[in-house]
Parts: C-alpha cells; structure tokens; sequence
C-alpha cells in the first residue's frame, strides 16, 4: 500500500491489460516479492527537475539538508543540472556529501546537453549519489530494489514513432528499445526485493502529462515504457521531465508519479511503502 502524507502544515521533504498501451506484457511477476515483505515499512523521499547550478547552491543545500534522515532513500528523477555542465553538478554532490540518506539518481536530458555526462557522473558518484544508467541497485538495509535508466521518446497509444523511414528517425525508435529494454532488465533483478520502484526521467504513461501542450506529447515520454512496468508491476514508478504535467495517475493500479519539482510546487514529495500492498498474479 502506498501512503502520502504531509508533516507541519506542509509537505514533508519536501482498460485490460491494459487497453492502448503498446509493447508485449507479460504475466505480471510481484506476489514473490510482496510475500517476503513481512510487516516492512520504508519511506521514500523523490524529486526531478532540481535543475541545479551554482547560482541556486544555497537553496539546495538547505533542500537536502532538511530531507536527511526524514527518508529511507532519496531518488532523483533525471535533469539535476541546467545545462550538463560537471561545475553545475557539484552542486548536488556538495549538497549529498556526507549525508546518511542513500541518494539515487537516473540523468535527464538536460544532464546530456553539454555533452559531458561521464564527467558528471563522475562528480555525482563520487560524493556517494547512485547514478543509474539503464541499471539498478539493492538497498540492503531497507529491502528496496531500485531499477534506474532516463527512458525516452516516442508518444503514446498509437501515435508514436515507427520503427520505419529514415535512418535519424529508427534511431530514435532503436534508443527507446534500448531504454525500454534496461528497465525490464533491472525490474527482473529487482524482482525479489520487498520493495521495487521504477525510476525514469521521461514519462512511461500520457496521464502525468496532461497541462503540458499536447504537440510535444512525443517528445515527453513513450507508453513503450509501460511495457515492462505492466509485466513486473513495482510498487511505484517515478519520473520527471513535465513541468506542467500532473503529479499522479496509474498504470492498470502501479502508482505512476511525476515528481517534478514544478508539480510539485515543493522540495520533495515523501512515499510510504508498507507490506499492506498484495500482488494482482501469481508468477507463471
């Protein structure tokens, strides 16, 4: 079951099958997770689009510095820096250094634009962020298994980009496959820890989109993402990159959250993940 609450007065840390999705499913694969959860509870503290930059260090430093400790983890849904610049992520890293709360991070496309993303993550890692790039990572402590990559473009139900016509444009189709296929990979390697959560930058259904002009739909997301996340069904799925989208829907009952910053309008929204939560099918 998941629980969202606000602390303070404020926030803390702050169709079958389904219908119009594109992509194979297959039976969903949770009810051996979900038994090893006993009465296991865990908080989750998420955010994207903190676009940070040396000009905002002060209000990060005090984002994070208050969201330490309140969470069992902090995930970070994609576009950390403005511009992709390493100098703009060691903000961040000065930010997580030294903090007890485990952060994890998946890049954004504005992570990519300068062309420097190895160095980057570099400067993240090593300050102790987990990056994942078409990856995932195990909290032992906490039982939560983490499946991380940006995800990609392409639209949604029926009016995506074909895998047809011009090399430029199968490429573009040939990076979502590889991103759709990353995170079926890592919800796999995840699938027997008490707690699974799905982290991307670009959306993976339409509905967290809504507010955003629906023209640049294709360019926000690709329900080719749902694909895995209908198969291996994690107790949550996070994602960035719509600044004027809406915080929550859901994908045939998996908890879909655009957790960024501008929907937000707060530092942080905070999760809570208990054993409550049933598996829909029995493995196959």
């Amino acid at each position: 079951m998941l629980h969202l609450w606000r602390r303070g007065g404020h926030a803390c840390r702050v169709p079958p099958l389904v219908e119009g999705y594109t992509g194979v499913v297959k039976a969903p694969t949770s009810v051996l997770a979900a038994n090893l959860r006993g009465d296991a509870r865990v908080r989750v503290a998420a955010a994207g689009d903190v676009h940070c930059a040396p000009e905002t260090s002060d209000a990060v430093l005090t984002a994070f510095d208050a969201i330490d400790c309140e969470a069992d983890v902090v995930l970070l849904a994609g576009d950390l820096t403005t511009q992709g610049e390493p100098e703009q992520a060691e903000v961040l890293a000065e930010a997580c250094r030294g903090m007890d709360t485990p952060v994890v991070a998946v890049l954004g496309n504005h992570d990519l634009h300068a062309g420097r993303a190895d160095e980057l993550t570099k400067v993240l890692r090593d300050a102790g962020i987990v990056v994942l790039d078409r990856s995932h990572t195990i909290l032992g402590e906490c039982g939560i298994g983490i499946a991380g990559t940006k995800g990609f473009v392409g639209g949604f139900r029926g009016l995506g980009l074909p895998d047809f016509g011009e090399p430029s444009l199968r490429a573009i189709y040939s990076e979502t496959t590889a991103e759709v296929d990353a995170l079926s990979d890592g919800l796999h390697e995840i699938a027997l820890c008490p707690f699974r959560i799905a982290l991307l930058h670009y959306a993976p259904v339409p509905e967290t989109l809504h507010g955003e002009p629906p023209e640049i739909w294709t360019f926000l997301g690709s329900d080719r993402l749902a694909a895995p996340i209908l198969e291996h069904r994690p107790d949550l799925v996070l994602h960035g990159h719509a600044h004027a989208g809406r915080l929550k829907a859901e994908l045939d009952g998996v908890p879909v959250y655009n957790v960024s910053v501008p929907v937000m309008g707060q530092d942080f929204w905070l999760f809570e993940l208990s054993a409550a939560a049933q598996a829909a099918t029995a493995i196959h």
